[in-house]
């Protein structure tokens, strides 16, 4: 499978960009995993090396081209965890979108050299949950093997890597093998109630953890065959089965390359994310996104915005939900100057022309 090419990042943002994805910077949930001890009890790591690159064994424990991920999510006072699948030696990572939701700061440590890199989003796609990073700096990083996951067959042995409880450290190793094929699974966003539906996936019955998401799925060869992807604090997976799932790489991929060719689309979002300055939710009454609270020194705040307002539209096309309101906002960038309908909790009608700010990658 050809790899994706190096990224550099962009002298300036792209204009335009859309994606049907999360809040402005509005937080929505946090995909990514608060730091905590871990939620379930590890197998023991596998004993025996796997072969990666068809050149000799990789040792207990440790995969070529494994990063882990450490977010700082601002406007919620919080701190995440992940992991990431490192894709050229000049630092372009593939995690999940949920891993670096909300994060107002990354940073990105190599388990294979043990450095620490800060981490910018080049672009995402919630509705894949997919997301690529570029590391500051970076170069001569060990890659990660890739294969088609077109070829992967119900009981198949797989392991899975990643950082399990947001440990940090040397990557945790589980085995197990697939389960299911083309599996469907609906993510909930316990912010605001908002879901997504993740189809295609690959089922394994190896124990993924919050920590986890972002990490590779192996075949026996050491090659990467799927992306880790489990639930966490604030997202929660309605599957009820105890089993974990992986988005295959051929899935996964062609959001990479398309993401790393700076193509936006109604899916994919490229660049730096607007912020309004709002956390909303479904509206109690009729439709539109109520406003839960409004961020200090952010445009909403400057446009007279107050707690309890209903945000109505957004340069004169209709919100009738939190997820429209987001899906309107991610067609923009910072500094876009936007027109902002609303109602305030005296059913008091305004407008306004607001700039849009930088916000975290939703």
């Amino acid at each position: 499978m050809s790899w994706p090419p190096p990224y550099e990042p962009p002298t300036r943002p792209r204009a335009g960009g859309a994606i049907a994805t999360v809040l402005m910077l509005v937080i929505i949930g946090i995909f990514a995993v608060v730091l905590a001890r871990p939620l379930l009890q590890r197998n023991s790591p596998v004993t025996s090396g796997v072969p990666v690159d068809g050149g000799g064994t990789v040792p207990s424990g440790r995969r070529p081209g494994v990063v882990n991920i450490d977010t700082e999510l601002g406007f919620r006072n919080a701190l995440a965890a992940g992991t990431g699948i490192v894709l050229s030696s000049s630092g372009t990572v593939l995690t999940n979108n949920h891993v670096i939701q909300g994060a107002t700061r990354i940073r990105v440590t190599d388990t294979d050299n043990g450095r620490t890199y800060t981490a910018h989003v080049v672009g995402y796609a919630k509705s894949g949950d997919v997301a690529v990073l570029h590391l500051v700096g970076a170069s001569h990083l060990k890659v990660a093997a890739l294969a088609a996951s077109a070829r992967v067959r119900e009981g198949d042995t797989v392991t899975a890597v990643g950082n399990a409880g947001g440990k940090g450290g040397a990557p945790s190793v589980v085995t197990g093998f697939i389960t299911a094929l083309d599996q469907g699974i609906t993510a909930q966003d316990s912010s605001n109630g908002s879901s997504e539906k993740l189809t295609g996936l690959l089922q394994t019955n190896a124990p993924i953890q919050p920590g986890d998401s972002g990490g590779p799925l192996l075949n026996t060869a050491g090659q990467v065959i799927g992306m880790d992807t489990a639930a966490s604090t604030g997202f929660r997976f309605q599957q009820g089965t105890g089993e974990g799932f992986a988005i295959p790489t051929d899935q996964a991929l062609p959001i990479v390359r398309q993401i790393l060719a700076g193509t936006s689309s109604a899916t994919v979002h490229i660049g730096r994310t607007a912020l309004l300055g709002v956390q909303v939710s479904s509206a109690s009454a009729g439709s539109g996104a109520s406003v839960a609270g409004v961020y200090p020194n952010t445009p909403a705040e400057q446009a007279g915005v107050l707690p309890g307002a209903v945000i109505s539209s957004l340069d004169g096309r209709p919100v009738d939900s939190p997820g429209t309101l987001t899906d309107l906002l991610l067609a923009h960038h910072p500094g876009d100057v936007v027109r902002l309908g609303w109602t305030d909790s005296l059913s008091q009608a305004h407008t306004a022309n607001l700039s849009l700010g930088d916000g975290p990658a939703q």
